[in-house]
């Protein structure tokens, strides 16, 4: 193994096991995560309508579901506030193996909940309840997770390796669906009974596998300077929204664009594609699938890419895209054609989504200084979930019900891709900025650092 020693920046030099260590820890815990976030997701789409909201209409109940599915996206910034303070003060690490024990044990707990049928109304509360702790253990997983690798990486290579972390999205999603589709291959009275249960059941052991791992890295070696200094703050929260308001707006905005188009092709074609255009639910699980196979490759590909020419303008070109091919993908499914359906799917996960997700976990780690980064890292990317990514189902089921063609869904699509295009326009170039540094601090020692800061050009090291 290379053991050669690294750098990030002015932090202490480790060497590239632990390194390693740290990167593997982040994308398996990581994965795991969005494998038992996304798990919720198929099933609003497929079962819990039935299951748990059934004394509604189907339409009714499938907006009652996704309504659900939405209440994580509510718990996500409260999540984020709450392990951000610790992270922050505490370490990462600790903060990181809190947040997978709660998301397993909510999600093991879903897989035991009786349903409508047995208890009554208790079983969507129940279901809310859990779907609601979900969302406070991956709003404080996906900043903690970002942070590890991004401050423990070499700095020239930031980007490539805080791509990583993003790749637990497309695994734990390939997971999920993968899992579900097997489970929901099963006879439909075996399915609804007690199949559809064994997806969330089988989270305790991979949360298990995840403590294993992550147990056993370091603690960021850029915290531990904080700590050892003393120059911990005690209300990260207050900090952050003190020093750094316009690029807390900002990042908020940014994310639209990744989450309205994954929460569209995701969650809501689950429902269109099978009820609307009459394809099978298998072909749409298995579309889900390659597509995420292929962001696998892509988002460190993008990541690279921002090493060299810039987080900031990857992104932007990534939005450009992210706008016009919301009016391809609907043409691209309506042809029934499997392989193109495959092509739409491959595109808009690998491509669209990636281009901007891709830079993002390190765009966000870099706007921010150490003493606040957990929350400020965090806390935007959460925010705008309540926004985009929960309202975003039940949005796009509305606006077909309402105008009866998916054209106003592109238009939603296009809308939000240049919204994050404005916002990413006015924040600052982040990968030549040192991760020890304050940014603020930064900018007051060097009054010209914000100009060079925007220049898309690496410099010689």
């Amino acid at each position: 193994m290379n053991t050669s020693p690294v750098s990030s920046g002015n932090a202490p030099v480790i060497s590239r096991s632990a390194v390693n260590r740290v990167l593997a820890a982040s994308v398996v815990g990581t994965a795991i995560e969005w494998y038992d976030f996304f798990l919720y997701a198929t099933a609003s789409a497929l079962v819990f309508a039935k299951l748990f909201f059934p004394s509604f209409d189907p339409v009714v109940g499938t907006i009652a579901a996704f309504g659900s599915f939405a209440v994580g996206y509510v718990a996500r910034p409260f999540g984020a506030v709450f392990f951000g303070h610790f992270g922050d003060r505490i370490g990462r690490k600790a903060t990181l193996v809190a947040t997978l024990t709660i998301m397993g044990v909510s999600t093991f707990v879903i897989g035991l909940l009786p349903t409508y049928a047995s208890i009554g109304v208790w079983a969507p509360i129940l279901l809310v309840a859990m779907r609601f702790m979900q969302g406070l253990g991956v709003g404080g997983e996906w900043g903690g997770a970002v942070l590890m690798v991004v401050e423990t990486a070499p700095a020239r290579k930031r980007g490539f390796f805080g791509a990583f972390p993003q790749l637990g999205v497309p695994l734990g999603l390939m997971l999920s669906t993968a899992v579900f589709k097997a489970v929901s291959s099963m006879p439909s009275d075996a399915f609804y009974s007690w199949g559809w249960r064994l997806p969330f059941l089988l989270s305790v052991a991979l949360i298990a596998i995840g403590l294993f791992i992550r147990l056993r890295v370091m603690e960021s070696p850029v915290f531990e300077q904080i700590k050892a200094s003393k120059q911990v703050v005690k209300a990260p929260l207050v900090e952050l929204l003190r020093r750094h308001p316009k690029d807390l707006v900002l990042t908020i905005g940014t994310r639209f664009a990744v989450d309205i188009t994954f929460n569209v092709i995701n969650v809501f074609v689950l429902v269109y594609g099978t009820t609307r255009l009459g394809l099978s639910r298998g072909l749409l699980l298995n579309a889900i699938i390659v597509g995420c196979a292929f962001a696998l490759i892509t988002l460190p590909l993008f990541g690279k890419l921002s090493d060299v020419i810039g987080r900031r303008t990857v992104f932007m070109l990534g939005a450009v895209f992210v706008a016009i091919y919301g009016f391809a993908f609907f043409p691209l499914l309506e042809t029934r054609n499997p392989t193109l359906i495959f092509v739409a799917y491959v595109c808009g996960i690998a491509l669209s989504q990636a281009s901007v997700y891709g830079v993002q976990s390190t765009w966000f780690a870099e706007l921010f200084g150490t003493r606040v980064r957990y929350t400020g890292a965090s806390l935007p990317y959460q925010i705008a979930g309540i926004i985009t990514s929960g309202p975003t189902p039940l949005i796009a089921t509305y606006l077909f019900a309402t105008y009866g063609q998916t054209l106003p869904i592109s238009i939603y699509i296009a809308a939000t891709g240049l919204l994050s295009l404005v916002c990413a326009f006015f924040l600052a170039e982040t990968f030549r900025r040192d991760l020890s540094a304050e940014p603020e601090d930064e900018a007051a020692a060097a009054p010209g650092a914000r100009a060079s800061a925007h220049s898309p050009h690496p410099l010689t090291r």
